[in-house]
């Protein structure tokens, strides 16, 4: 999936110093033990020009689409891994001396999907970065893997490639559920596939998967995910079914052939999920992440705090200041879509941006600040608010706005000695309260 994507209900976020060396990144020791809230704090406490960023890398192609997906992926028609390594290679270079940051904090492929790529390519693109910016051995690289056997086949050759983490895309347990959202896989593949890659990186494997599927119950989830959590790692990412007009599902349950649970039983399941969760020691520390034995995504967590990561690959997005042009004003970047049309003109001019829109405005900055912030069970403490706003304090901005002060007094926002966050209940009513939110906060930029 993309390295920007929105899930219906809340605004999920499906889905990270010295010279990187070529061969096997250590990964068998298991993140440090502690209360999560230290690894979420510890995370970079960006600033909007800092000299750190991190980088996704978008592969496009899948070998079917599923029926539920609409991002940006493509059916190649013909091999060309070896023209998209290159490409990928020379728009990593391109885009870092662009940026001039002095080091890449982690490092994230996604799709489409990434498992299908070569192993070289994995090491290429790493390799790249080592030369126009610092990569510690320990920073965080991940890949999203497609549970079948060719995506467990290759994992150790990922992991000799430089890859420390895996992102397993298993969704659902249920066969028949698997098979009517188009996955190429199994339940025993994704297991198979889960086992393996903690083989390798103990402590540092993440699962999707994914509730509200048609036909689905409560009971029937809650089944399946204490099957779930009885044989996974240490990061859990849960995102709600979400229907997108031109896909094959939105089609289905339009024409009445399939039905989604209710949305008081899709409800129902979030907060099951999150009660179970906890109960089996994982902690919330975002709107759709779990993490136990503090095993954060270090990526992710730069994208809710508001730093600069760097988008490579067709359709990727990023968000920096292209100091290498001369100028300190933060970007949106996003890479050309089409995979073809993205490859000749990385060819051509080293890059595929298709556009760029400047954030000279606090206002716009603001926004993401306070948008992605919110996700975080943590929410945005008064240090890291006044990074990017020092001319007002969450409190003169939100405090006294009529509008706000209801979902404070309604329990479902805190405004305290910590800083701006959603309570228990406010997190799973995110989307609903931000708009009120972004009025105050527009309210008080405007002049």
């Amino acid at each position: 999936m993309t390295n920007v994507t929105m899930i219906k209900r809340v605004l999920f976020f499906k889905t990270i110093t010295v010279p990187f060396s070529s061969g096997s990144r250590r990964c068998s020791t298991r993140v440090s033990t502690g209360e999560l809230k230290a690894a979420v704090t510890e995370s970079a406490q960006p600033s909007p020009l800092s000299g750190e960023a991190s980088l996704y890398v978008h592969w496009p192609y899948c070998l079917r689409r599923c029926s539920y997906c609409n991002f940006n992926k493509y059916i190649p028609k013909a091999d060309n891994s070896s023209i998209m390594a290159d490409c990928l290679q020379r728009e990593t270079e391109t885009l870092l001396r662009l940026s001039q940051v002095s080091s890449i904090t982690s490092v994230f492929f996604g799709g489409g999907t990434p498992s299908l790529a070569h192993p070289s390519t994995i090491e290429k693109v790493l390799e790249s970065i080592s030369r126009h910016a610092s990569l510690a051995d320990s920073a965080e690289v991940t890949i999203e893997v497609n549970p079948t056997p060719v995506g467990m086949s290759r994992l150790e050759e990922f992991h000799r490639a430089g890859v420390n983490r895996f992102s397993i895309g298993v969704q659902s347990l249920q066969d028949k559920d698997l098979k009517l959202l188009g996955r190429d896989h199994n339940s025993q593949h994704a297991l198979r596939t889960l086992a393996e890659a903690r083989r390798l990186c103990p402590g540092r494997v993440s699962v999707d998967v994914m509730f509200g599927r048609p036909g689905q119950t409560l009971d029937s989830w809650e089944r399946e995910l204490s099957e779930l959590l009885r044989v996974c790692d240490d990061h859990v990412s849960l995102y709600q079914l979400t229907v997108e007009r031109g896909t094959a599902l939105f089609k289905q349950v339009e024409q009445g052939q399939l039905s989604l649970p209710a949305e008081e039983v899709m409800a129902a399941m979030y907060h099951s999920a999150r009660t179970l969760l906890l109960q089996h020691g994982f902690q919330q520390y975002e709107v759709s992440n779990f993490a136990r034995r503090n095993a954060v995504s270090h990526h992710n967590m730069n994208y809710w705090k508001g730093g600069q990561y760097i988008g490579v690959g067709p359709g990727a997005h990023g968000r920096f200041a292209p100091l290498g042009e001369g100028r300190a004003v933060r970007e949106a970047r996003v890479q050309t879509l089409e995979p073809d049309f993205w490859i000749q003109e990385v060819q051509h001019r080293g890059h595929a941006t298709r556009r760029r829109v400047p954030l000279p405005s606090p206002l716009g900055l603001l926004e993401e600040v306070l948008a992605m912030g919110l996700r975080l069970t943590e929410g945005i403490a008064h240090q890291h608010w006044h990074i990017f706003c020092p001319e007002a304090d969450l409190q003169t901005v939100f405090g006294t706005y009529p509008d706000v002060q209801n979902l404070l007094l309604s329990g479902h926002l805190i405004l305290d000695d910590r800083g701006l966050r959603c309570s228990w209940d406010g997190l799973a009513l995110l989307d609903g309260m931000l708009p009120t939110l972004l009025l105050a906060l527009e309210g008080h930029m405007s002049p």
